[in-house]
């Protein structure tokens, strides 16, 4: 039973920060690159960072390199998104989500998380 368990989102300032987990179970994670998701009202969904299976590499969307972090604690089985300096066009729905190989990028994931919502506001 392969379960992605998104939490950590909710409301923060312009400049502020938030940090993402996914929590996972019913798999190895040592297998599978992980990554996140962002879908907007009206916008299509948007990949904007993966990890590899082990933390080896790491990949990011432009308009998140230098503000978003992605990390893994596989024993933990958990993996995490730092997202610092955030934006008003930030604010969207992020989801957690499997890959189905070892490395990254991703185009999709073949599980994913329920979405926690991240709104950017003043």
């Amino acid at each position: 039973q392969v379960q992605l368990v998104e939490s950590g989102g909710g409301l923060v300032q312009p400049g502020g920060s938030l940090r993402l987990s996914c929590a996972a179970s019913g798999f190895t994670l040592d297998y599978y690159a992980m990554g996140w998701f962002r879908q907007a009202p009206g916008k299509e969904r948007e990949g904007i960072s993966c990890i590899s299976s082990r933390g080896g590499s790491t990949a990011y969307a432009d308009s998140n390199k230098g503000r978003f972090t992605i990390s893994r604690d596989n024993a933990k089985n958990t993996v995490y998104l730092q997202m610092n300096s955030l934006k008003p066009e930030d604010t969207a729905v992020y989801y957690c989500a499997r890959g189905s190989s070892r490395g990254c990028p991703i185009s999709t994931g073949d599980y994913w998380g329920q979405g926690t919502q991240v709104t950017v506001s003043s």
